[in-house]
């Protein structure tokens, strides 16, 4: 095998998408599109081998042609490893009608479901795994006698084995939300999580270290947005082992990219405080029509339930899709 690699840059959940979401005021396809481009030419500087974790569009289908193309054209000289999310599939598998199906099928991007990848980096053996959105993550990872043939004669250490997944993880901090619990992996040295969008604390257990290093998109505007730096986790492979560096990916402030609460604005359940919020929306607009159902949700109250059941209805025709984008 070719010593091409010093290392993995392991990207999480981009979302790419054609819509602008939330609450974001600028142009998040090109923004986001532009991350992702950066993060590849990091790899690409740093002899890393660029690693997805899922959820690499926002919107399994319909996403817009010029960015199906430019992807393309981004991935055409890169070896890209990776798993699918549950927003890269319309259905509980990728699907043909997926728009990562394209890159699957041109080659642009491996999924690692069932075939993982095996390489030499820094002359070392090194094994990446991966289980996409409701594959399972297994309970213990052998060996070949490929891979421990050079171990065995005192050529090499052990193999590294490295292990991406798209999971609810029982994690710091995501403790509600999770639903499956991080243990010891015979064989496995580290797993790495997406699907949770923040950076979260490690979990060691025994020999299996997991990692929830968060998305390199900000897509909703919260608390725990506002305190995420869109980062890419950095692998480089060692004599001793490995190391592990966050690598932020270019952005701009929080406040910059998102409008600014409207409801906060509205004191008053007055009628006139009402209309000042709708003309506040209306100023600050967004694509998926964020913010309208939230502020309907804190102000209809005051009206009788015939009329704040009209207003409900019309606000779900006029909004794209019949909702507002709720994506977090």
């Amino acid at each position: 095998m070719v010593d091409e690699y010093a290392g993995l840059l392991v990207i999480g959940d981009p979302h790419l998408s054609g819509r602008t979401p939330n609450f974001r005021s600028d142009d998040y396809a090109r923004v986001i599109l532009d991350k992702f481009a950066w993060a590849l030419r990091y790899a690409d500087a740093h002899r890393l081998l660029p690693t997805m974790l899922g959820d690499l569009f926002d919107r399994p289908r319909d996403n817009p042609t010029w960015m199906l193309g430019s992807l393309i054209d981004l991935l055409a000289d890169t070896n890209c490893i990776g798993i699918y999310g549950n927003h890269d599939c319309a259905n509980p598998e990728l699907g043909d009608d997926d728009s990562l199906s394209l890159l699957v099928k041109s080659g642009r991007i491996r999924m690692l479901d069932g075939a993982p990848w095996r390489g030499v980096m820094n002359g070392r053996t090194v094994i990446v795994g991966g289980s996409s959105y409701r594959k399972q993550i297994p309970n213990q990872f052998a060996l070949s006698e490929s891979d421990t043939h050079g171990a065995s004669l005192g050529n090499a250490r052990s193999p590294l084995v490295f292990w991406i997944s798209h999971h609810d993880l029982i994690v710091p901090g995501y403790e509600e939300e999770g639903r499956i619990h991080p243990v010891e992996i015979p064989g496995v040295n580290l797993v790495i999580n997406g699907h949770i969008h923040r950076r979260l604390d490690d979990v060691e257990r025994g020999a299996t270290l997991w990692m929830t290093p968060g998305n390199i998109s900000r897509r909703s505007r919260s608390d725990a947005t506002m305190h995420h730096t869109p980062s890419v986790l950095r692998i480089d492979i060692t004599e001793q082992g490995y190391e592990r560096a966050f690598i932020e990916v270019p952005h701009e402030l929080f406040e910059d990219v998102f409008h600014p609460a409207v409801v906060d604005a509205v004191e008053s359940e007055s009628k006139s405080s009402f209309v000042a919020g709708l003309a506040q929306l209306q100023a600050r607009r967004t694509e998926g029509g964020a913010g309208l159902m939230e502020f309907l949700a804190m102000n209809l109250d005051q009206f009788e339930a015939s009329i704040a059941d009209m207003i409900r209805k019309l606000a779900q025709e006029v909004t794209r899709d019949g909702i507002a984008d709720t994506n977090n």
